[in-house]
């Protein structure tokens, strides 16, 4: 944890809990996958989206698959991630940043957890190959992570 305003959150448990119901809706067993996640804050973000996208702003998740899962075709399914040699699934990293992601909950007026959590859930997400840069991958993207949401007793972030 880089930023410790997420310690208010508990985003530990939060984290855990995001992630086992992102798993279990995909069918894969959370004690198999291995993700690394960085609570961090804007000035880090601001980094490694420069870093990486070449965009020298905060934002409020970025994720790092570990492998390219992306379906074939626009709004397909994704490649199902399998087993490494030592019998995980190493799915990626992901970041998320506190002060974003609170700016964004305040403006919205959403609880701050409830949107962390589709946040996660969203990093996660991409992590398992789904994408939003056609049309349909966003619509199956954002249908899944409404489920999994759903699942969490949260709301549908896309139609609020």
């Amino acid at each position: 944890m880089q930023d410790h305003n997420w310690n208010k959150l508990g985003v530990a448990a939060l984290v855990e809990e995001a992630c086992a119901a992102t798993l279990a809706h995909q069918g894969l067993d959370s004690d198999l996958v291995e993700i690394g996640i960085l609570a961090c804050d804007d000035a880090k973000i601001a980094v490694l989206n420069a870093d990486f996208r070449g965009k020298a702003t905060p934002t409020n998740v970025l994720s790092w698959p570990s492998e390219e899962r992306g379906a074939q075709v626009p709004g397909g399914m994704p490649k199902a991630p399998g087993l490494g040699f030592d019998g995980m699934i190493e799915l990626g990293d992901i970041a998320i940043s506190f002060d974003t992601c609170d700016a964004e909950a305040r403006a919205a007026g959403k609880p701050l957890r409830d949107h962390a959590t589709h946040l996660i859930v969203h990093g996660l997400m991409h992590l398992l190959g789904y994408d939003h840069i056609s049309d349909p991958d966003a619509a199956l993207m954002e249908r899944l992570e409404a489920e999994i949401l759903g699942k969490l007793g949260l709301n549908d972030p896309y139609r609020e």
